[in-house]
């Protein structure tokens, strides 16, 4: 039996432009994501590795529509995600959803934590009642390890880590299918990071998620990935199952990406 093709890529390009001077008016265009292609089956963990500037964050805006590709086609569980308008665009969008990198600038300081978790349900639920949306948050924060009492209070009153934690349960409040976590440890000390890890590990088994975990990071991404795509300028230049992205690389960037790694002296 076949396995279901639950996120296809193809051909996903971007550019942006860019100016040559201030007082020039003509613009050069460089290539941020160039002719991207993969698929994702449901369940997997995909991590995108490769240094900064390689194009990770551009790609994974474009897999949500936060930003619009130049052209190429995304298929999420064989609807076009690129097509969709209106309430199609809708449900799939609540499908969807993003941890994103900073756990400070993602969350709105003046907001207390319940509305921030809960605004999701406000906005794809709004006929849900105030009290069953505070109830669900509730339920929501206890399961990242924060308690009720977290309903009201502020993000600055909350560690590096556990801001982590708010924004992974806005992201999964939903109980979204496919879940992409934007450098989500980068900005954590390397323990909490790796708590944070475990946390979406368990979560993945717990709510059946479909993973892509960005980083610039081997170390990140072999923790949770079954599956490594490797990216430099804009392009995938070796994807492939973990052990064997990590243990036989074919690549030359991907062995120049593993052999800097740094080993811990014994």
């Amino acid at each position: 039996m076949e396995t279901e093709k639950f996120l296809d890529v193809r051909d996903l390009m971007k550019s942006y432009s860019v100016s040559t001077g201030a007082f020039s008016s003509s613009q050069r265009r460089t290539v941020a994501v160039d002719r991207v292609s993969f698929a994702l089956e449901r369940g997997e963990t995909l991590g995108i590795v490769g240094e900064s500037g390689c194009g990770k964050t551009t790609l994974a805006r474009m897999l949500l529509r936060l930003i619009e590709p130049d052209s190429g086609e995304i298929r999420f569980r064989d609807q076009d995600w690129l097509g969709a308008r209106g309430a199609e665009l809708r449900s799939l969008r609540r499908r969807m959803q993003m941890i994103f990198q900073d756990p400070v600038a993602s969350l709105n300081p003046r907001m207390k934590v319940g509305t921030i978790v809960g605004e999701p349900l406000a906005v794809h639920e709004p006929n849900v009642s105030r009290r069953s949306r505070r109830q669900r948050t509730a339920e929501i924060l206890e399961l990242v390890g924060l308690g009720a009492e977290s309903l009201d209070r502020y993000p600055h009153e909350f560690s590096g880590g556990q801001r982590q934690r708010i924004g992974i349960a806005r992201a999964l409040i939903l109980k979204p299918e496919l879940v992409i976590g934007d450098e989500p440890v980068s900005a954590l000390d390397v323990s909490v990071g790796a708590q944070i890890l475990e946390l979406l590990a368990r979560l993945q088994r717990e709510f059946s998620l479909t993973l892509i975990l960005i980083s610039h990071s081997l170390p990140v991404v072999a923790q949770l990935a079954t599956r490594i795509a490797v990216m430099r300028k804009g392009q995938i230049v070796e994807i492939g199952p973990a052990e064997q992205v990590l243990g036989v690389p074919e690549n030359s960037y991907t062995k120049a990406l593993i052999a800097a790694v740094p080993r811990i002296p014994v």
